[in-house]
């Protein structure tokens, strides 16, 4: 039976970061293996695959190829769930938290990108002094070469800003988050200066609400909103390792309400410009 098994299956390479598409067929696959009363080596012997491949799949370790998906398909009862399964996988992406994948990926093709910030610098607006001070001071601490991979990712993502010139970019953030004070003088200056450079194209807006502003209606936390070339509305929240992105129609229209809100609240563009200019003119 072992000369039946596809030779390319022990070639796959294991995926560095699961994603969690993958687990989530895997799971399927699991399911259903179970269902029909077969163990993976019974399994494996049908779909010409070795017990380690299938065990590989089902925990979301590789990326299974179109053979195993038909195969499995045949002997799982034939339902095209697999295949429609199949059609939504991803790998892991590295540098990218695991909730946060689906948002990066809707970015890429959105036709407006709206955040609001209260936390720290946007991710899109970071200098790569700040961004490296994010990283060195996370919780586990990440390695010499995980921080690198980090920040090349982030400044990729930057790219955006420039390469979409005709998509809009707004940006929303608290004036704390500017003030917060972070390694040294020059590098406080830098982290100014790469703001004000970045949000200098006619497709990026930043507006900063100022301390005297009070309360306002998004308090509640971080928000980004975005909207797709076929006009669906995704927003984004995220906390303390996790992230939510959300899809429902009301929701998502309550937080724009939110966000517009804000917005009239918020100085204006060049209000805030003036504003991060004084303050880097007094560090």
């Amino acid at each position: 039976m072992t000369d039946s098994i596809d030779v390319t299956a022990c070639d796959w390479e294991r995926e560095p970061d699961p994603s969690d598409s993958l687990r989530t067929f895997g799971a399927v696959v699991q399911a259903l293996r179970e269902h029909a009363g077969l163990s993976r080596v019974d399994f494996g012997a049908r779909v010409r695959f070795s017990k380690h491949t299938v065990e590989s799949v089902e925990l979301g370790r590789r990326m299974p190829d179109e053979s195993f998906v038909e195969r499995a398909e045949e002997v799982l009862g034939n339902t095209g769930a697999l295949r429609k399964a199949a059609g939504h996988l991803a790998r892991g992406e590295a540098g990218l938290a695991a909730w946060f994948r689906r948002w990066a990926r809707l970015e890429k093709v959105a036709v407006s990108l709206c955040t609001y910030e209260c936390r720290l610098v946007p991710g899109l607006l970071q200098s790569e002094g700040y961004a490296r001070a994010v990283f060195e001071g996370t919780i586990p601490v990440v390695t010499d070469e995980e921080l690198e991979t980090l920040l090349g990712v982030r400044m990729e993502r930057q790219r955006m800003l420039y390469e979409r010139p005709t998509v809009p970019f707004s940006f929303i953030v608290e004036e704390h988050v500017f003030r917060r004070r972070f390694g040294d003088m020059e590098q406080m200056r830098a982290m100014l200066d790469h703001v004000l450079e970045h949000s200098a194209p006619r497709n990026v807006t930043l507006q900063v609400v100022p301390l005297e502003a009070g309360l306002h209606a998004c308090l509640d936390g971080p928000v980004r909103l975005l909207e797709t070339s076929e006009g669906r509305r995704f927003a984004y929240s995220e906390g303390q390792q996790n992230g939510r992105l959300i899809a429902d129609v009301k929701e998502v229209s309550l937080l724009q309400q939110r966000y517009d809100t804000l917005r009239s609240q918020a100085l204006n563009p060049k209000e805030s410009r003036g504003l991060l200019e004084r303050l880097r003119g007094e560090l």
